[in-house]
């Protein structure tokens, strides 16, 4: 199954501090968000990936934000089952595709999207999704390339959300509002299953 088809909403996690790495993933988990995107912003993001691996059950760690070959191959070794980019280049492509993992190279044109086509990729991220023209862009895409789905990023709130589920090449979303930093701080792993909750149950 693709992680596009796991939920709604794939959670956008960026980690600071590794022993809050498995509960947070349990909450999200919890709340019906499976596929769990830790991106690699922070010094503990590897070993947040490597730990929610390993202990939180039900979970489908991924790693955002790679840029390098390197970076693959780091978050294959920690545990990662999915890749995430911002955007995609020839070499970084070609990394994706030696990794070995599934992944979503970010797009934000047409000609960016025609370039992964052509390379067989089907499913791709839409990032930055508000800054970039939001729902009424996907839309127009939809006609004219109804075999690509798209998980859009960047912006996108609980409001929004179910604008762009409606789209018939829309699967998912990306976000982070189900992790308010006032809630990680805290450590209150209730607010966020319940954040969570209200996420998986998002529709068009």
């Amino acid at each position: 199954m693709s992680v596009l088809d796991l939920a709604p909403v794939i959670p956008v996690v960026i980690v600071d501090d590794v022993e809050s790495a498995v509960p947070l993933a349990r909450a999200l988990v919890a709340g019906g968000l499976p596929a769990v995107e830790v991106t690699l912003r922070t010094p503990a993001a590897l070993g947040a990936i490597e730990r929610i691996a390993a202990e939180v059950e039900g979970a489908f760690v991924g790693a955002g934000t790679v840029l390098t070959q390197r970076q693959t191959k780091d978050a294959a070794r920690a545990g990662a089952r999915f890749l995430v980019t911002p955007g995609c280049t020839e070499r970084l492509y070609g990394a994706l595709m030696d990794s070995g993992l599934s992944f979503l190279p970010g797009t934000s044109t047409v000609s960016e999207v025609l370039e992964l086509r052509e390379l067989g990729v089907r499913e791709m991220k839409f990032f930055p999704a508000e800054a970039s023209g939001g729902a009424p862009y996907l839309k127009s895409l939809a006609s004219p390339l109804p075999d690509v789905r798209f998980c859009p990023t960047g912006g996108i709130t609980p409001a929004s959300a179910p604008t762009y589920l409606a789209l018939p090449n829309v699967a998912c979303v990306g976000g982070s509002w189900m992790l308010p930093a006032d809630a990680v701080a805290s450590r209150d792993w209730a607010r966020v299953e319940k954040l969570a909750r209200e996420a998986s149950g998002l529709r068009g």
